[in-house]
């Protein structure tokens, strides 16, 4: 196919998955089983507490990002510990965003553009 267009435009972009986990403080250990696992650790594990996201309580929040396999694999490693679903786990995932966000920001500051 010839064509005078500089993209691809009618390429698939996979988008990745990712799924958001709340461990209370007795499950905390639990991300030690995800960042052990040799697949699951090869995608994004971001650990925060639920204070430094403006949450309440002393829980903690994993967002496991990347591949669907990967992301089914993190869901069976913490068996008994269901995703959050829904509008919360949107919440959660866009506070994540926003803080990595504001601290990229925070670097071009200190480094220039």
């Amino acid at each position: 196919m010839k064509t005078n267009e500089p993209f691809i435009t009618d390429a698939v972009v996979r988008r990745d998955v990712y799924r958001v986990f709340r461990l209370t403080p007795a499950q905390a250990d639990q991300v030690n089983v995800l960042t052990a696992d040799d697949v699951v650790s090869r995608q994004s594990v971001t650990v925060r507490d639920a204070k430094s996201l403006g949450l309440k309580g002393d829980s903690r929040y994993v967002v496991v990002e990347g591949s669907e396999a990967a992301v089914a694999r993190a869901t069976e490693l913490l068996k008994g510990i269901p995703p959050l679903k829904g509008a919360e786990a949107e919440d959660v995932y866009r506070r994540f965003r926003s803080q990595d966000e504001q601290a990229a920001s925070g670097m071009g500051l200190i480094f220039g553009p």
